[in-house]
């Protein structure tokens, strides 16, 4: 059987496990985030979106990464805090994960295995978005400076 976004599960901030399923019928956007990137603003945008979109249909999984420039340096505590305290963030955010190499959370790998990007499979940077619709299939992938407002044109035409 061919692998399902659904078929994964991951480790919560809070560290309990979470399955993907409990997501089904549902518009999925997958983040890799970093607390100290320049491009962390964009927890602002994502969680506007989350507020605007949540009621129709958009969940947002955050996965905090610190394989670029070690911008994540933190634990589990202060990537929550950081989150929440600059940003307001209220969606889902998970444990600290990589997403490139060896080691790359088996939903990264199956993400980046469906939607290639720019170089190949590679994620580029932090801040990397795949979009995954209500029957859990990946249907775009946008880069790190994709601002979340960019995005919104997409949640438009398939949330209800």
């Amino acid at each position: 059987m061919e692998n399902s976004f659904y078929q994964f599960s991951a480790t919560s901030l809070q560290g309990k496990e979470i399955s993907m399923e409990e997501y089904k019928g549902k518009t999925v956007l997958v983040v890799n985030t970093a607390s100290k990137c320049g491009l962390s603003p964009q927890f602002e945008g994502l969680e506007a979106l989350n507020q605007k979109y949540k009621d129709k249909g958009l969940v947002i999984l955050g996965f905090p990464c610190n394989q670029f420039g070690n911008q994540e340096p933190g634990d589990e505590k202060s990537i929550s805090e950081g989150c929440v305290i600059n940003y307001g963030v209220s969606f889902q955010m998970f444990s600290k994960v990589d997403v490139n190499g060896d080691h790359a959370h088996p939903l990264y790998k199956f993400l980046k295995k469906r939607l290639a990007g720019f170089l190949g499979s590679r994620i580029k940077w932090n801040f990397t978005k795949f979009l995954i619709d209500a029957n859990g299939k990946p249907i775009k992938r946008f880069s790190p400076t994709t601002k979340p407002s960019e995005i919104e044109k997409y949640l438009k035409t398939i949330l209800n």
